[in-house]
């Protein structure tokens, strides 16, 4: 197999309206960001409004990443028919009405159903502009711009870390809901607007993709192991840091460590711009130097789960500096999966890129399901159990984040079975 990274640049490839397309997909992943995450950042706000427990509560946020999971492969499919115009906008549009619902909840089955349809269209925004790179750029272009997307989307963050948490906490529930309802109809109007789906006169989608064909493709994505090295990088890396920002992080930094709000924030900020600092980094470093992706996905892993470990043997809480040092680590979870989708892209032609990487992204959010929900169930289990007098006692947070451990190294067995037939079927320095 010869490497894409070597091919000319076609027609419309790098050209000024690429950059246009790519920036208009950029704030959609960016908008998709800031819905999924907002709900993190008012965990101790819902418990209080919904009045509920941590594994009840933990259920609101499961369901949103297991719809996001489940719903990636058939994205994949939809978007190499349909494109990346349409699947976007449509994502925005299921995010909009989410917000709003949640923004109008009273209860948690209310709040489930709301962070269900943002997480249906939080599935169809990313591997949907991902699908726009290799359209839209030339080969060498696309590891560093893949980096992009994760590391200048992920800064959606940065709104649910300081003005979504501003005004949830000046202004109350509803207000703070409608606003990312308003940023997610913002980001849907521009995609539909603005987003093409290749450059004139280049035809990327199967507009005769029946059920027949689908198949066809699905098996194909699903036979190359590098699809399958793609799911299993994605499942170890990504996880540790979709929990933390997702469900746990604020509770965590809230009653296992005691810090301030003030503090919270400056913690979670510097999450963020980890991610922008350590992206674009690992992003050349990935063009440079394909045959080091796998182990470089595995230091990335054994760094955070490292990390973790002093946070959780430190006595008492940890002095702020560790606490924002160990985040900081635990941040390069999220650009670190965007090896993936590198992996994914490499060995699967255009035609079947979509499913190819849906296929992948389904493995970050299955391990993250598996992560919220048993970080959860430890801690309800602590205290139902009689074992601690407080839900958020820091010493139960020890025990639930240590079960965390036990996926990280199931994903690192996959990762090195799997990388081993991708050496055996391409060649040895592949990954």
């Amino acid at each position: 197999m010869t490497s894409d990274r070597s091919r000319p640049p076609q027609p419309g490839k790098d050209s000024r309206r690429a950059y246009l397309v790519f920036g208009i997909g950029v704030l959609a992943y960016f908008s998709a960001v800031a819905q999924r995450t907002s709900f993190g950042v008012a965990t101790v706000d819902a418990a209080e409004r919904f009045g509920t427990a941590a594994s009840a509560l933990s259920l609101v946020s499961l369901m949103q990443v297991l719809v996001y999971a489940a719903l990636q492969i058939p994205v994949g499919v939809l978007v190499d028919r349909f494109g990346a115009r349409a699947m976007v906008s449509a994502g925005a549009l299921l995010m909009t009405v989410g917000q709003v619902q949640l923004a109008l909840a009273d209860t948690v089955a209310e709040g489930v159903v709301a962070r269900v349809l943002v997480g249906a269209g939080d599935a169809a925004t990313f591997v949907c502009v991902m699908r726009l790179i290799p359209a839209w750029f030339s080969a060498l272009r696309v590891p560093l711009l893949t980096q992009v997307v994760g590391v200048f989307g992920n800064l959606g963050q940065l709104v649910s870390v300081i003005p979504f948490a501003w005004v949830l906490d000046r202004a109350g529930w509803l207000p703070s809901f409608l606003g990312l309802a308003a940023l997610a109809l913002l980001a849907g109007t521009l995609a539909a607007a603005l987003l093409r789906d290749a450059p004139p006169g280049v035809e990327v989608l199967h507009r005769r993709l029946g059920l027949r064909r689908t198949g066809q493709v699905l098996r194909e994505s699903l036979a190359e192991p590098g699809t399958r090295l793609g799911f299993w990088v994605h499942f170890t890396t990504q996880f540790a840091g979709n929990t933390f920002v997702l469900m746990w992080g604020y509770p965590y930094l809230e009653y296992a460590q005691g810090l301030p709000d003030t503090t919270i924030s400056v913690v979670m900020t510097s999450f963020v711009l980890t991610n922008l600092a350590v992206g674009l980094a690992l992003g050349g470093l990935t063009a440079r130097r394909p045959e080091r992706r796998v182990r470089l996905s595995l230091t990335v892993t054994a760094g955070i789960f490292a990390a973790w470990t002093v946070l959780l043997v430190w006595p008492g809480t940890a002095p702020a500096a560790v606490v924002l040092a160990a985040v900081c680590v635990i941040a390069i979870s999220m650009p670190a999966s965007m090896i993936a989708f590198d992996i994914t892209r490499s060995f699967n032609p255009p035609r079947r890129s979509g499913t190819a990487m849906g296929i992948a992204n389904v493995g970050g959010f299955t391990a993250s399901v598996l992560a919220i929900f048993v970080t959860g169930f430890v801690l309800d289990l602590l205290y139902a159990g009689g074992f601690r007098e407080e839900l958020y006692a820091p010493d139960a947070f020890r025990v639930a984040v240590a079960a965390q451990f036990l996926i990280a190294g199931a994903g690192a067995v996959g990762v090195l079975a799997t990388a081993a037939r991708v050496r055996r079927r391409h060649w040895p320095d592949a990954v």
